[in-house]
């Protein structure tokens, strides 16, 4: 029976992956109301909360490592977080509950993902599903990573409204009711920059890892590239895609970066 957060005391831990932000509460014990979508919204809240990009759950789920329940700032459910993803990984070898490797369940279905080792640190690589379509338009791609991702070339990263030109396309007439991540990409001395606009957050986040795959994959897919692998260099720090091509599109797609422990707290409610 689900037990309702009432005047009880909650830990909960902050985790950033290249500057994207989530707070994780290891819920094995379903404590947590997962309909609560005003205390989950207030706890990602940067002024009067803990403040994050988005708030997981590690749960028990037979058959699987543990299973990872996403929420976008907003509160809301939310399909595929790449670097929360990578985080809750690193999250479940603080806690004990792996060891170098696992095989979770997230919404988008069953992901292995492993702890390797760097010249930058120890990083978690996270298997993505399979992308067999890309849909290819005049300066943009669109391609689906676990979550809906537009990605357009742009010269200059740095000079330009990023927010206003997102907005525009996140909430024209095709992408306003599901809404879209927009992404901005730029190939420079063999090293992918990004800027990206999420929804749920309605704002730039400083990396996004569904959005790193899905850039990475528009850039090789429109010829800007060869080679199957590619660092990427976010606003909050640097990632790595591999993958292999086939006829029908990607596969074996591994998004590689840092995952790492900020602090440790509680919260009543």
């Amino acid at each position: 029976m689900l037990m309702h957060l009432t005047n009880m005391k909650i830990d909960f831990y902050k985790y950033q992956g290249a500057g994207n932000d989530f707070v994780i509460i290891d819920d094995r014990e379903e404590r947590f109301d997962r309909s609560n979508t005003q205390l989950v919204n207030s706890l990602c809240e940067r002024r009067f909360g803990v403040g994050g990009d988005g708030l997981m759950l590690l749960r028990n789920r037979e058959g699987y490592d543990f299973e990872m329940v996403y929420f976008n700032s907003d509160g809301n459910e939310s399909s595929l977080c790449g670097n929360g993803a990578r985080c809750i990984v690193a999250f479940a070898k603080k806690l004990g509950v792996i060891e170098e490797s696992c095989y979770f369940l997230a919404v988008d279905g069953p992901h292995d993902a492993h702890i390797i080792h760097t010249d930058e640190g120890e990083w978690v690589s996270l298997k993505m599903g399979d992308i067999n379509e890309i849909e290819k338009g005049p300066g943009y791609c669109f391609i689906d990573t676990g979550s809906p991702h537009y990605v357009a070339f742009e010269s200059n990263l740095q000079k330009f409204d990023l927010i206003d030109r997102a907005k525009e396309i996140r909430y024209n007439g095709r992408f306003r009711e599901a809404g879209t991540n927009v992404n901005f990409i730029s190939l420079e001395d063999d090293v992918l920059k990004i800027r990206t606009y999420e929804r749920g957050v309605e704002d730039e986040t400083l990396a996004c890892g569904t959005g790193v795959t899905a850039a990475v994959l528009a850039a090789h897919a429109t010829g800007q590239f060869k080679g199957e692998e590619l660092n990427v260099k976010a606003q909050g720090g640097n990632l790595k895609v591999k993958f292999e091509q086939f006829e029908e599109g990607y596969k074996n797609i591994w998004l590689q970066g840092p995952a790492e422990f900020v602090f440790k707290g509680f919260f009543e409610a």
